[in-house]
């Protein structure tokens, strides 16, 4: 059977490659001694020269007919859900921890809306912090040493 044209879901991680993001799938692996499952992380280089994606989103990626360097395999399809703007995946509703933010909103309705609670509507959206407490925008390199200076963006 062909892999090609096979789609995975993956989350976007750190990456130090130009034009690349690089991508954790997450399988279930089973172990016969145990007879349990345990999760297995695999790690592929997707070409994103947009820079579409961003730390922590979950993505899908293809793979490519054929290779652009050593590493690169894959190419990012689209960003399925971005980090922070949690989505259920069967009714595709917005959550937020256990309930559905349109409960939330009922409930505010019926029982009076605090005065501190949070409103989503008005939120704005992920970037608004970039530079200052987000630093997913950020060029990442490998931390060779340790030199007592702060390094944000080190991995």
């Amino acid at each position: 059977m062909s892999r090609r044209g096979l789609l995975l879901m993956g989350q976007c991680m750190p990456c130090i490659k130009q034009n690349a993001s690089k991508i954790r799938i997450r399988r279930m692996e089973m172990d016969k001694n145990l007879n349990m499952y345990f999760k297995k992380d695999e790690f592929y280089f997707a070409h994103d020269p947009q820079k579409v994606c961003k730390t922590g989103d979950v993505v899908l990626i293809r793979e490519l007919p054929e290779r652009l360097t050593r590493l690169i395999t894959h190419a990012v399809e689209k960003v399925v859900y971005p980090l922070g703007d949690i989505t259920d995946p069967l009714t595709g509703k917005k959550v937020v921890v256990g309930k559905y933010r349109e409960d939330i909103e009922m409930a505010n309705q019926l029982f009076g809306k605090s005065s501190k609670a949070f409103d989503y509507e008005k939120a704005p959206p992920r970037g608004r912090l970039e530079g200052t407490k987000d630093f997913t925008h950020g060029e990442t390199y490998i931390k060779y040493h340790e030199d007592g200076k702060d390094q944000p963006f080190a991995v």
